[in-house]
């Protein structure tokens, strides 16, 4: 082929440092743009975002020439500098070193939109570390508990 074609459409889950700072719920909306802005910047399309004080939810396409891994340390690493230039009151705060990622059909883009949409209403019924253990039991991911 003379030409590359990729479809990479992937959920990331990252969580605020344990113990830490969360985002204030009025500051959110604001984190939510600065991290489109990131990921645009990038390279990377960014389908949804939502997510709670305590941590974010993205559904994006990656670029096709960038590591997974490099694509979301950019967004964390930017992410939480801009954090804590907020105000004070974020100066300690800081992303988990580790993120979930899991791979999207485009078949199902429009469930996983309103899913990230109506994080508020979802974490009424279900703790975000409920959440992550549901996301790695559905895709068979071995986990240790205590890096939850």
């Amino acid at each position: 082929m003379a030409n590359t074609y990729v479809n990479n459409i992937v959920h990331i889950v990252f969580h605020t440092k344990s113990n830490g700072t969360t985002i204030l719920a009025a500051d959110l909306d604001h984190v939510h743009k600065y991290i489109g802005g990131i990921t645009k910047n990038i390279g990377g399309t960014l389908i949804a975002i939502g997510g709670m004080p305590d941590h974010v939810h993205l559904l994006t396409s990656l670029p096709k020439t960038t590591a997974l891994s490099d694509f979301v340390k950019a967004i964390k690493a930017n992410s939480s500098r801009w954090i804590k230039e907020l105000s004070p009151y974020y100066r300690s705060f800081s992303w988990q070193d580790g993120y979930g990622a899991f791979s999207v059909s485009a078949s199902v883009i429009p469930n996983v939109v309103n899913y990230i949409r109506n994080q508020e209403k979802h974490h009424k019924q279900q703790t975000a570390k409920d959440e992550y253990k549901a996301f790695l039991d559905a895709c068979g991911i071995d986990y240790d508990e205590k890096y939850l």
